[in-house]
Protein backbone atom coordinates (compact mmCIF):
# COMPACT_ATOMS: atom_id res chain seq x y z
CA UNK A 1 0.00 0.00 0.00
CA UNK A 2 1.22 3.48 -0.85
CA UNK A 3 2.23 5.51 2.18
CA UNK A 4 0.79 8.63 0.52
CA UNK A 5 -2.69 8.83 2.03
CA UNK A 6 -3.90 11.41 -0.50
CA UNK A 7 -2.99 9.02 -3.29
CA UNK A 8 -4.62 6.11 -1.46
CA UNK A 9 -7.81 8.17 -1.21
CA UNK A 10 -7.87 8.67 -4.96
CA UNK A 11 -7.15 5.02 -5.70
CA UNK A 12 -9.77 3.67 -3.32
CA UNK A 13 -12.49 6.27 -3.48
CA UNK A 14 -12.03 7.38 0.14
CA UNK A 15 -13.79 10.64 0.97
CA UNK A 16 -12.99 10.86 4.68
CA UNK A 17 -10.37 9.60 7.11
CA UNK A 18 -10.99 8.93 10.81
CA UNK A 19 -7.78 9.82 12.66
CA UNK A 20 -8.25 7.92 15.91
CA UNK A 21 -6.51 7.55 19.25
CA UNK A 22 -7.45 5.80 22.48
CA UNK A 23 -7.29 7.72 25.76
CA UNK A 24 -6.34 6.42 29.22
CA UNK A 25 -9.87 5.21 29.98
CA UNK A 26 -10.17 3.33 26.70
CA UNK A 27 -12.29 6.01 25.04
CA UNK A 28 -11.87 6.08 21.28
CA UNK A 29 -11.43 9.64 20.02
CA UNK A 30 -11.33 10.74 16.40
CA UNK A 31 -11.36 13.57 13.93
CA UNK A 32 -13.13 13.08 10.61
CA UNK A 33 -10.82 14.54 7.98
CA UNK A 34 -11.81 15.09 4.32
CA UNK A 35 -9.49 13.47 1.79
CA UNK A 36 -8.69 16.93 0.42
CA UNK A 37 -6.95 17.78 3.72
CA UNK A 38 -5.29 14.44 4.52
CA UNK A 39 -1.87 15.35 3.08
CA UNK A 40 -1.35 18.04 5.72
CA UNK A 41 -2.82 15.84 8.45
CA UNK A 42 -0.50 12.99 7.52
CA UNK A 43 2.47 15.31 7.98
CA UNK A 44 1.41 17.33 11.03
CA UNK A 45 -1.46 15.39 12.58
CA UNK A 46 -5.02 16.31 13.49
CA UNK A 47 -5.38 18.72 16.40
CA UNK A 48 -7.01 17.77 19.71
CA UNK A 49 -7.40 19.36 23.14
CA UNK A 50 -6.02 16.61 25.36
CA UNK A 51 -7.80 17.88 28.48
CA UNK A 52 -11.15 17.33 26.76
CA UNK A 53 -10.48 13.57 26.82
CA UNK A 54 -9.21 11.27 29.55
CA UNK A 55 -5.58 12.35 29.56
CA UNK A 56 -3.86 14.09 32.45
CA UNK A 57 -3.74 17.57 30.94
CA UNK A 58 -5.17 21.00 31.62
CA UNK A 59 -6.93 23.51 29.34
CA UNK A 60 -3.64 25.44 29.32
CA UNK A 61 -1.74 22.67 27.55
CA UNK A 62 -0.84 23.32 23.91
CA UNK A 63 -2.54 21.47 21.08
CA UNK A 64 -2.05 17.73 20.94
CA UNK A 65 -1.80 16.21 17.48
CA UNK A 66 -2.90 12.75 16.42
CA UNK A 67 -0.35 11.74 13.79
CA UNK A 68 -1.82 8.88 11.74
CA UNK A 69 0.09 5.66 11.15
CA UNK A 70 -0.52 4.87 7.45
CA UNK A 71 0.23 1.17 7.99
CA UNK A 72 -2.93 0.86 10.10
CA UNK A 73 -5.33 2.12 7.43
CA UNK A 74 -8.63 0.22 7.38
CA UNK A 75 -11.26 1.17 4.83
CA UNK A 76 -14.54 0.66 6.69
CA UNK A 77 -16.02 -2.48 5.08
CA UNK A 78 -19.54 -1.23 5.84
CA UNK A 79 -18.85 2.32 4.64
CA UNK A 80 -16.19 2.23 1.97
CA UNK A 81 -15.83 5.99 1.55
CA UNK A 82 -14.42 6.26 5.11
CA UNK A 83 -11.04 4.94 6.29
CA UNK A 84 -9.84 4.49 9.89
CA UNK A 85 -6.27 5.25 11.00
CA UNK A 86 -4.66 4.65 14.38
CA UNK A 87 -2.70 7.70 15.50
CA UNK A 88 0.17 8.46 17.85
CA UNK A 89 -0.30 11.50 20.08
CA UNK A 90 2.31 14.25 19.76
CA UNK A 91 2.72 17.54 21.63
CA UNK A 92 5.47 20.10 21.11
CA UNK A 93 7.03 17.72 18.56
CA UNK A 94 7.36 14.96 21.16
CA UNK A 95 5.30 11.83 21.59
CA UNK A 96 2.89 12.10 24.52
CA UNK A 97 4.36 9.59 26.96
CA UNK A 98 1.04 8.91 28.70
CA UNK A 99 -0.84 8.11 25.45
CA UNK A 100 -1.65 4.36 25.42
CA UNK A 101 -0.36 3.54 21.92
CA UNK A 102 2.86 5.38 22.72
CA UNK A 103 3.18 3.37 25.96
CA UNK A 104 2.86 0.12 24.04
CA UNK A 105 5.44 1.21 21.48
CA UNK A 106 7.88 2.00 24.32
CA UNK A 107 7.48 -1.45 25.85
CA UNK A 108 7.83 -3.15 22.46
CA UNK A 109 11.02 -1.17 21.81
CA UNK A 110 12.37 -2.50 25.12
CA UNK A 111 11.57 -6.05 23.98
CA UNK A 112 13.14 -5.43 20.58
CA UNK A 113 16.35 -4.19 22.21
CA UNK A 114 16.59 -7.65 23.80
CA UNK A 115 16.08 -9.37 20.46
CA UNK A 116 12.51 -10.36 21.33
CA UNK A 117 9.35 -10.08 19.25
CA UNK A 118 6.06 -10.39 21.12
CA UNK A 119 3.07 -12.06 19.48
CA UNK A 120 -0.38 -12.02 21.05
CA UNK A 121 -4.00 -12.80 20.40
CA UNK A 122 -7.13 -11.65 22.21
CA UNK A 123 -10.49 -13.30 22.85
CA UNK A 124 -13.06 -10.49 22.94
CA UNK A 125 -16.42 -11.22 24.55
CA UNK A 126 -19.42 -8.90 24.29
CA UNK A 127 -23.18 -8.81 24.81
CA UNK A 128 -25.78 -7.83 22.24
CA UNK A 129 -28.35 -5.88 24.23
CA UNK A 130 -31.31 -3.57 23.71
CA UNK A 131 -30.65 0.07 22.93
CA UNK A 132 -31.28 1.37 26.45
CA UNK A 133 -28.95 -1.24 27.94
CA UNK A 134 -31.46 -2.80 30.35
CA UNK A 135 -31.66 -6.33 28.93
CA UNK A 136 -30.16 -8.71 26.40
CA UNK A 137 -31.61 -8.25 22.93
CA UNK A 138 -32.87 -11.83 22.42
CA UNK A 139 -35.85 -12.61 24.65
CA UNK A 140 -35.67 -16.29 23.66
CA UNK A 141 -32.08 -16.66 24.90
CA UNK A 142 -32.93 -18.02 28.35
CA UNK A 143 -31.09 -21.35 28.67
CA UNK A 144 -29.42 -22.10 32.02
CA UNK A 145 -26.32 -23.26 30.11
CA UNK A 146 -26.38 -21.15 26.92
CA UNK A 147 -22.74 -21.59 25.91
CA UNK A 148 -22.44 -22.64 22.24
CA UNK A 149 -26.25 -22.53 21.93
CA UNK A 150 -26.86 -23.22 18.25
CA UNK A 151 -30.32 -21.67 17.95
CA UNK A 152 -29.36 -18.51 19.87
CA UNK A 153 -26.23 -18.14 17.75
CA UNK A 154 -28.21 -18.38 14.52
CA UNK A 155 -30.83 -15.89 15.70
CA UNK A 156 -27.98 -13.37 15.66
CA UNK A 157 -26.50 -14.71 12.41
CA UNK A 158 -26.97 -11.44 10.51
CA UNK A 159 -24.82 -9.50 13.00
CA UNK A 160 -22.17 -12.17 13.63
CA UNK A 161 -21.74 -13.12 9.97
CA UNK A 162 -21.46 -9.51 8.85
CA UNK A 163 -18.68 -8.81 11.34
CA UNK A 164 -16.88 -12.07 10.51
CA UNK A 165 -17.15 -11.39 6.77
CA UNK A 166 -15.52 -8.02 7.34
CA UNK A 167 -12.67 -9.57 9.33
CA UNK A 168 -12.08 -11.99 6.46
CA UNK A 169 -12.10 -9.12 4.00
CA UNK A 170 -9.54 -7.30 6.12
CA UNK A 171 -7.25 -10.34 6.21
CA UNK A 172 -7.40 -10.91 9.96
CA UNK A 173 -7.92 -14.66 9.64
CA UNK A 174 -11.08 -15.11 11.73
CA UNK A 175 -11.55 -18.78 12.56
CA UNK A 176 -14.53 -19.19 14.89
CA UNK A 177 -17.55 -17.39 16.36
CA UNK A 178 -19.70 -18.66 19.20
CA UNK A 179 -22.43 -17.94 21.68
CA UNK A 180 -20.64 -17.58 24.99
CA UNK A 181 -21.48 -18.68 28.53
CA UNK A 182 -23.95 -15.90 29.31
CA UNK A 183 -27.33 -15.34 27.69
CA UNK A 184 -26.89 -12.73 24.96
CA UNK A 185 -23.09 -13.04 24.96
CA UNK A 186 -20.80 -13.79 22.01
CA UNK A 187 -17.12 -14.24 21.22
CA UNK A 188 -15.27 -13.94 17.91
CA UNK A 189 -11.69 -15.08 17.34
CA UNK A 190 -9.07 -14.10 14.78
CA UNK A 191 -5.41 -15.01 14.27
CA UNK A 192 -2.68 -13.85 16.62
CA UNK A 193 -0.01 -11.45 15.36
CA UNK A 194 2.60 -8.95 16.51
CA UNK A 195 1.38 -7.21 19.66
CA UNK A 196 0.94 -3.75 18.10
CA UNK A 197 -1.07 -5.19 15.21
CA UNK A 198 -3.23 -7.10 17.69
CA UNK A 199 -3.81 -3.94 19.74
CA UNK A 200 -4.78 -1.90 16.67
CA UNK A 201 -7.15 -4.64 15.53
CA UNK A 202 -8.60 -4.98 19.03
CA UNK A 203 -9.30 -1.25 19.05
CA UNK A 204 -10.93 -1.36 15.63
CA UNK A 205 -12.86 -4.54 16.49
CA UNK A 206 -14.64 -2.82 19.37
CA UNK A 207 -15.57 0.08 17.09
CA UNK A 208 -16.72 -2.28 14.36
CA UNK A 209 -18.84 -4.49 16.64
CA UNK A 210 -20.59 -1.49 18.15
CA UNK A 211 -21.18 0.03 14.70
CA UNK A 212 -22.63 -3.13 13.17
CA UNK A 213 -24.82 -3.75 16.23
CA UNK A 214 -26.21 -0.21 15.86
CA UNK A 215 -26.79 -0.83 12.16
CA UNK A 216 -29.04 -3.76 13.14
CA UNK A 217 -30.93 -1.76 15.77
CA UNK A 218 -29.03 -3.32 18.68
CA UNK A 219 -26.31 -2.28 21.08
CA UNK A 220 -23.04 -4.09 21.83
CA UNK A 221 -21.32 -3.80 25.19
CA UNK A 222 -17.91 -4.98 26.35
CA UNK A 223 -18.74 -3.97 29.95
CA UNK A 224 -17.14 -6.52 32.32
CA UNK A 225 -20.33 -7.42 34.21
CA UNK A 226 -23.43 -5.85 32.64
CA UNK A 227 -25.91 -8.25 34.25
CA UNK A 228 -25.99 -9.72 37.74
CA UNK A 229 -26.10 -13.50 37.70
CA UNK A 230 -24.63 -13.83 34.20
CA UNK A 231 -21.03 -14.54 33.27
CA UNK A 232 -19.07 -11.36 32.58
CA UNK A 233 -17.11 -10.23 29.53
CA UNK A 234 -13.53 -11.41 29.58
CA UNK A 235 -10.73 -10.49 27.19
CA UNK A 236 -8.23 -13.31 27.52
CA UNK A 237 -4.76 -12.75 26.07
CA UNK A 238 -2.63 -15.46 24.47
CA UNK A 239 1.08 -14.69 24.62
CA UNK A 240 4.21 -16.06 22.99
CA UNK A 241 7.67 -14.54 22.53
CA UNK A 242 9.72 -15.07 19.38
CA UNK A 243 13.16 -14.19 18.10
CA UNK A 244 13.52 -10.90 16.24
CA UNK A 245 12.77 -12.57 12.89
CA UNK A 246 9.49 -13.96 14.18
CA UNK A 247 10.39 -17.49 13.10
CA UNK A 248 11.57 -19.15 16.35
CA UNK A 249 9.20 -19.41 19.30
CA UNK A 250 11.36 -18.67 22.34
CA UNK A 251 8.69 -20.04 24.68
CA UNK A 252 8.66 -23.49 23.09
CA UNK A 253 10.42 -26.48 24.66
CA UNK A 254 9.14 -29.83 23.48
CA UNK A 255 10.96 -31.61 26.29
CA UNK A 256 9.03 -29.76 29.00
CA UNK A 257 5.85 -31.28 30.46
CA UNK A 258 3.67 -28.40 29.25
CA UNK A 259 5.96 -27.37 26.39
CA UNK A 260 7.33 -24.20 28.01
CA UNK A 261 10.94 -23.02 27.89
CA UNK A 262 12.79 -21.54 30.85
CA UNK A 263 12.42 -18.09 29.31
CA UNK A 264 8.69 -18.72 29.02
CA UNK A 265 8.52 -19.66 32.70
CA UNK A 266 10.44 -16.50 33.60
CA UNK A 267 8.03 -14.35 31.54
CA UNK A 268 5.13 -16.06 33.27
CA UNK A 269 6.88 -15.49 36.59
CA UNK A 270 6.84 -11.76 35.90
CA UNK A 271 3.11 -11.79 35.31
CA UNK A 272 2.51 -13.74 38.51
CA UNK A 273 4.78 -11.38 40.44
CA UNK A 274 3.01 -8.24 39.18
CA UNK A 275 -0.54 -9.61 38.95
CA UNK A 276 -2.08 -7.51 41.71
CA UNK A 277 -0.77 -4.27 40.17
CA UNK A 278 -1.59 -5.46 36.65
CA UNK A 279 -5.24 -5.74 37.64
CA UNK A 280 -5.54 -1.94 37.74
CA UNK A 281 -4.93 -1.96 33.97
CA UNK A 282 -6.34 -5.32 32.88
CA UNK A 283 -9.48 -4.76 34.99
CA UNK A 284 -9.76 -0.97 34.90
CA UNK A 285 -13.29 -0.16 36.11
CA UNK A 286 -15.35 -0.33 39.26
CA UNK A 287 -17.54 -2.86 37.49
CA UNK A 288 -14.54 -5.09 36.68
CA UNK A 289 -14.43 -6.41 40.23
CA UNK A 290 -18.00 -7.65 40.03
CA UNK A 291 -16.68 -10.09 37.42
CA UNK A 292 -13.50 -11.43 39.02
CA UNK A 293 -14.99 -11.63 42.53
CA UNK A 294 -18.46 -12.76 41.50
CA UNK A 295 -20.49 -15.53 43.12
CA UNK A 296 -21.40 -18.52 40.97
CA UNK A 297 -23.42 -17.51 37.93
CA UNK A 298 -26.58 -19.10 36.51
CA UNK A 299 -24.45 -21.31 34.24
CA UNK A 300 -22.58 -22.71 37.25
CA UNK A 301 -19.21 -20.93 36.94
CA UNK A 302 -17.89 -17.39 36.53
CA UNK A 303 -15.01 -18.50 34.22
CA UNK A 304 -12.89 -15.76 35.79
CA UNK A 305 -10.07 -16.04 38.36
CA UNK A 306 -9.88 -14.67 41.88
CA UNK A 307 -6.40 -15.86 42.88
CA UNK A 308 -2.90 -15.55 41.43
CA UNK A 309 -2.39 -19.14 40.26
CA UNK A 310 -1.34 -20.93 37.09
CA UNK A 311 -1.94 -24.36 35.63
CA UNK A 312 -1.85 -26.53 32.51
CA UNK A 313 -5.00 -26.83 30.42
CA UNK A 314 -7.45 -25.85 33.17
CA UNK A 315 -9.78 -22.84 32.86
CA UNK A 316 -10.26 -22.19 36.59
CA UNK A 317 -6.91 -20.42 37.07
CA UNK A 318 -5.58 -16.95 36.27
CA UNK A 319 -3.10 -18.38 33.76
CA UNK A 320 -3.38 -21.63 31.85
CA UNK A 321 -1.02 -23.26 29.39
CA UNK A 322 -3.40 -24.65 26.75
CA UNK A 323 -0.69 -25.64 24.28
CA UNK A 324 3.06 -25.76 23.83
CA UNK A 325 4.96 -22.49 23.53
CA UNK A 326 2.26 -20.11 24.69
CA UNK A 327 -0.01 -19.34 27.60
CA UNK A 328 -3.37 -17.69 28.21
CA UNK A 329 -3.81 -14.85 30.69
CA UNK A 330 -7.44 -15.02 31.82
CA UNK A 331 -7.60 -12.02 34.15
CA UNK A 332 -8.33 -9.15 31.66
CA UNK A 333 -11.90 -8.10 30.94
CA UNK A 334 -13.77 -6.35 28.17
CA UNK A 335 -13.07 -2.85 29.55
CA UNK A 336 -9.30 -3.26 29.18
CA UNK A 337 -7.66 -0.61 27.02
CA UNK A 338 -6.40 -2.47 23.91
CA UNK A 339 -2.98 -0.79 24.06
CA UNK A 340 -2.43 -0.68 27.82
CA UNK A 341 -3.51 -4.33 28.08
CA UNK A 342 -0.71 -5.43 25.77
CA UNK A 343 1.81 -3.00 27.24
CA UNK A 344 1.24 -4.03 30.86
CA UNK A 345 1.37 -7.78 30.19
CA UNK A 346 4.56 -7.45 28.14
CA UNK A 347 6.21 -5.12 30.66
CA UNK A 348 5.48 -7.56 33.50
CA UNK A 349 6.80 -10.47 31.46
CA UNK A 350 10.00 -8.69 30.47
CA UNK A 351 10.66 -7.88 34.11
CA UNK A 352 10.25 -11.57 34.85
CA UNK A 353 12.85 -12.46 32.22
CA UNK A 354 15.24 -9.84 33.60
CA UNK A 355 14.83 -11.18 37.14
CA UNK A 356 14.66 -14.86 36.10
CA UNK A 357 11.42 -14.95 38.06
CA UNK A 358 9.81 -18.27 38.92
CA UNK A 359 6.04 -18.52 38.42
CA UNK A 360 5.58 -20.49 41.61
CA UNK A 361 3.79 -23.77 42.16
CA UNK A 362 1.65 -25.14 39.38
CA UNK A 363 -1.83 -26.09 40.56
CA UNK A 364 -3.96 -28.55 38.63
CA UNK A 365 -6.99 -28.49 40.92
CA UNK A 366 -10.44 -27.05 40.20
CA UNK A 367 -10.05 -23.62 41.80
CA UNK A 368 -13.80 -23.13 41.92
CA UNK A 369 -14.24 -26.21 44.07
CA UNK A 370 -10.91 -26.47 45.90
CA UNK A 371 -9.54 -22.93 45.80
CA UNK A 372 -9.98 -22.67 49.57
CA UNK A 373 -7.24 -25.28 49.98
CA UNK A 374 -4.65 -22.99 48.34
CA UNK A 375 -3.22 -20.88 51.15
CA UNK A 376 0.01 -19.58 49.63
CA UNK A 377 -1.31 -17.79 46.52
CA UNK A 378 -2.17 -14.08 46.64
CA UNK A 379 -5.79 -13.09 46.12
CA UNK A 380 -6.63 -10.67 43.35
CA UNK A 381 -7.82 -7.19 44.41
CA UNK A 382 -11.38 -6.93 45.70
CA UNK A 383 -12.04 -3.57 44.07
CA UNK A 384 -10.55 -0.91 41.83
CA UNK A 385 -9.08 1.06 44.73
CA UNK A 386 -7.13 -1.96 46.01
CA UNK A 387 -5.87 -2.58 42.47
CA UNK A 388 -4.78 1.04 42.04
CA UNK A 389 -2.93 0.94 45.36
CA UNK A 390 -1.15 -2.26 44.29
CA UNK A 391 -0.18 -0.71 40.97
CA UNK A 392 1.02 2.50 42.64
CA UNK A 393 3.28 0.44 44.94
CA UNK A 394 4.72 -1.53 42.03
CA UNK A 395 7.57 0.82 41.13
CA UNK A 396 9.16 -1.72 38.79
CA UNK A 397 6.02 -2.11 36.67
CA UNK A 398 5.38 1.64 36.68
CA UNK A 399 8.91 2.35 35.52
CA UNK A 400 8.67 -0.24 32.73
CA UNK A 401 5.49 1.41 31.44
CA UNK A 402 6.83 4.92 31.96
CA UNK A 403 6.38 7.01 35.08
CA UNK A 404 4.63 9.83 33.24
CA UNK A 405 1.97 7.39 32.10
CA UNK A 406 1.78 5.65 35.47
CA UNK A 407 1.32 8.87 37.43
CA UNK A 408 -1.34 10.14 35.03
CA UNK A 409 -3.20 6.83 35.14
CA UNK A 410 -3.20 6.58 38.93
CA UNK A 411 -4.30 10.21 39.29
CA UNK A 412 -7.24 9.97 36.88
CA UNK A 413 -8.35 6.53 38.04
CA UNK A 414 -8.35 7.68 41.66
CA UNK A 415 -10.56 10.57 40.57
CA UNK A 416 -12.90 8.04 38.99
CA UNK A 417 -12.94 5.93 42.16
CA UNK A 418 -13.71 8.99 44.30
CA UNK A 419 -16.62 9.87 42.01
CA UNK A 420 -17.96 6.34 42.43
CA UNK A 421 -17.46 6.36 46.20
CA UNK A 422 -19.39 9.62 46.59
CA UNK A 423 -22.31 8.38 44.48
CA UNK A 424 -25.47 7.47 46.44
CA UNK A 425 -27.09 4.20 45.40
CA UNK A 426 -30.48 2.59 45.83
CA UNK A 427 -28.77 -0.22 47.79
CA UNK A 428 -27.75 2.27 50.47
CA UNK A 429 -31.31 3.52 50.81
CA UNK A 430 -32.73 0.02 50.99
CA UNK A 431 -30.26 -1.10 53.64
CA UNK A 432 -29.78 1.95 55.85
CA UNK A 433 -32.95 4.06 55.86
CA UNK A 434 -34.22 2.16 58.90
CA UNK A 435 -30.94 1.69 60.74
Amino acid sequence: MSQDLAQVAKERGIRYFMISYTDLFGGQRAKLVPASAIADMQKDGAGFAGFATWLDMTPAHPDMFGVPDPSTLIQLPWKKDVAWLAADCVMDDKRVAQAPRVVLKKVLADAESQGLRIKTGVECEYFLINVDGTAISDSKDVAAKPCYDQQALMRRYDVIAEICDYMQELGWGPYQNDHEDANGQFEMNWNFDDALITADRHSFFKFMVKSIAEKHGLRATFMPKPFSGLTGNGCHVHISVWDKTGTQNMFLDNTDEVGMSQQGYNFLGGIMRHAEGLAAITNPTVNSYKRINAPRTISGATWSPNSVTWTGNNRTHMVRVPGKGRFEFRLPDGAANPYLLQASVIAAGLSGIARKAHPGKRYDIDMYQLGHTVTDAPKLPLNLLDALRSFDKDSELKSALGNEFANAYVKLKNTEWNAYASHFTQWERENTLDV
